[in-house]
């Protein structure tokens, strides 16, 4: 039997060519219309500062429009879950942040489930900065938790959200501090920091993102941070934990797609988003504002929240919390 090699290997490789044409279409073509970031918080607050950021980057860099999304409510279940079940093309992504792993824990039923969504990467992390409106006389985390134990549930405390990070990182100050303090739940950053501000709500666990500029304005003070270490953005501001120790949670954000979007796309997406957040005026503004930019590979963000959510779930049920 004799083989024609050569029109072997020609029909192999227009075979090859074929199929490879086929399988990374999508990609190839990616994108071909406007993309959305979704958003599970309304217009204002820190995620939503760090979306736009990273939206105006890609607008330029994909050739397409990048539109936020503000999807608010039910704990940020209404947004993951939006993203959750949407098409798993690229042109839909959520950014997140720490109620991704903690909501599976505090609520009976999400609407969505982890294994739905697909990492893309972390893209930045900060501490959380206890903030206090000026008529707290308390200048210091020793002299708080003084103060709240003489006079027990007389301080309110603002969070955007019950079962946040905000939320819990209370709930966990309070266990640790053993102190008693008022939750007061709000629908996002924007409208907690402004009740904060008009001293509605005297104290508020918030992001560096959010009250950064209402610290360095003096409307706000900066009573601790929620990290191990002081914060180099606020390296006069001490960490909770010399005063209670072991005290220590952060916040972070992070890109992620529906579950069975093509590697190709989620490569693309991977690829383009890291080299968006190296934009100096990115890399400063998130310094600026207490953020340090991540950036890591979506296996590494896939490993960080399934820790993430283990820790939480320790937190929640050591706490008590519930959702209202």
């Amino acid at each position: 039997m004799v083989i024609n090699v050569s029109k072997t290997l020609c029909a192999l490789a227009l075979t090859m060519s074929a199929l490879g044409s086929h399988a990374p279409a999508a990609a190839q073509n990616y994108p071909s219309r406007p993309l959305r970031i979704v958003v599970p918080y309304p217009a204002g607050g820190g995620t939503d500062m760090l979306a736009r950021a990273v939206a105006e980057k890609l607008t330029l860099r994909l050739g397409t429009t990048v539109i936020v999304d503000n999807r608010p409510g039910a704990g940020t279940n209404l947004g993951i879950g939006l993203v959750a079940k949407a098409a798993p093309d690229g042109y839909t992504l959520l950014i997140a942040s720490v109620p991704l792993v903690i909501n599976p824990s505090l609520y009976e039923k999400t609407g969505w489930d982890p294994k739905e969504l697909d990492a893309i990467t972390l893209v930045a992390a900060s501490p959380l900065v206890l903030v206090a409106h000026p008529s707290v006389k308390s200048s210091s985390i020793r002299e708080l938790i003084d103060f709240a134990k003489a006079n027990p549930g007389k301080l309110n405390y603002a969070s955007i959200g019950t079962g946040t990070s905000s939320h819990l990182t209370g709930e966990l100050f309070k266990a640790m501090a053993g102190v008693d303090m008022t939750h007061i739940p709000y629908k996002g950053s924007a409208p907690a920091l402004t009740d904060v501000l008009g001293g509605q709500v005297q104290l508020m666990f918030s992001t560096m993102i959010a009250g950064m500029p209402h610290i360095q304005s003096g409307k706000l003070k900066a009573l601790g941070v929620t990290s191990k270490q002081r914060a180099p953005v606020l390296p006069n501001v001490p960490a909770l934990a010399e005063t209670v120790t072991g005290f220590e949670t952060i916040v972070w954000y992070g890109f992620l797609a529906p579950a069975g979007t093509p590697k190709p796309i989620r490569a693309r997406l991977y690829s383009e988003i890291v080299n968006a957040l190296k934009a100096p005026d990115v890399v400063q503004r998130f310094k600026a504002e207490g953020a340090d930019i991540v950036a890591n590979t979506p296996e590494e963000f896939a490993a960080f929240l399934a820790k993430e959510r283990v820790m939480w779930a320790k937190v929640i049920k050591q706490s008590g919390a519930k959702t209202d």
